[in-house]
């Protein structure tokens, strides 16, 4: 894992527009000075990072109480997005999940308003069916107001049709990387908030990123008039921090090694190109 050219007192947060971060708040010892100071992983990460996505509801309830104790460690300004358990998206596989749905946003209200995009990650082999994706996000809309984003993974949800459904209840598709099917790199349905879940590649869930696409995605970002979520899930081998915190870099316009602030030279460029 390369070092970073950096301190961290150095680098800024983005503006919040754009919310960069990784899948749970593990600090690998490689980067820990970059999340310096006293304090849980969780209080640590936050004073660099403005999001991050907690996966763990994805196997198991956590109470009221845990969210509660997450939302009282970070920041005013921090928002978590949370992942719906499997026992709605893949084991019920979105029908006749209204007791487990309410008990999760029961759950999940602990957060306040520190509560960000409710995920909804398909398994790949769910196809889709209008009427069992039109009711089943009808009802997550009757319940909250908030975010929602969805993860499917079967080449029937990358169709216009489908990205009508997304549409109608505000729900955005996640861009993924690696694609499962072709396009799904590509955010789709509701174009109010773009969410980036970058799994790694070509090793998923282990690889690191290179510079070559972390810059590649900060231009993509810089040019972007919507809200931005950039989440890492590339945490099994702990490369998801790093490449976050490159990423970050980048787009605070932190100085790089010419002395240059790259991702303030990118804006330029890119309100350059808009103008």
């Amino acid at each position: 894992m390369r070092d970073l050219p950096y301190p961290a007192d150095v680098m800024e947060r983005p503006d919040a527009r754009t919310r960069i971060g990784t899948a749970g708040w593990s600090i690998p010892r490689a980067n820990a000075d970059a999340c310096p100071g006293e304090g849980t992983h969780l209080q640590r990460y936050a004073r660099v990072f403005g999001a991050a996505e907690i996966n763990s509801s994805f196997h198991r309830p956590h109470q009221v109480s845990t969210y509660q104790k997450w939302a009282d460690s970070v920041p005013d300004d921090f928002r978590f997005a949370v992942k719906l358990p499997r026992a709605i998206t893949h084991d019920a596989r979105l029908r006749g999940v209204r007791g487990p749905l309410e008990a999760f946003l029961d759950e999940t209200a602990g957060l306040g308003a520190k509560r960000g995009p409710l995920l909804v990650q398909l398994p790949p082999s769910l196809e889709l069916d209008r009427g069992v994706a039109r009711r089943f996000f009808a009802m997550m809309r009757r319940a909250t107001t908030g975010a929602i984003v969805c993860e499917p993974r079967h080449r029937t949800w990358f169709t216009d049709s489908a990205d009508e459904v997304l549409r109608e209840f505000g729900v955005s598709r996640v861009a993924a990387d690696p694609p499962p099917v072709p396009g799904a790199d590509r955010p789709g349905g509701a174009s109010a908030l773009v969410y980036h879940r970058l799994h790694g590649s070509p090793r998923k869930y282990w690889s690191s990123y290179d510079d070559q696409f972390v810059l590649a995605l900060a231009r993509r970002l810089a040019v972007d008039t919507s809200e931005c979520w950039c989440i890492f899930d590339n945490t099994a081998s702990g490369a998801a921090l790093a490449n976050a915190l490159e990423l970050q870099a980048i787009i605070s316009g932190v100085p790089s090694a010419d002395g240059s602030g790259m991702g303030k030279q990118i804006r330029r460029s890119a309100a350059g190109r808009r103008g």
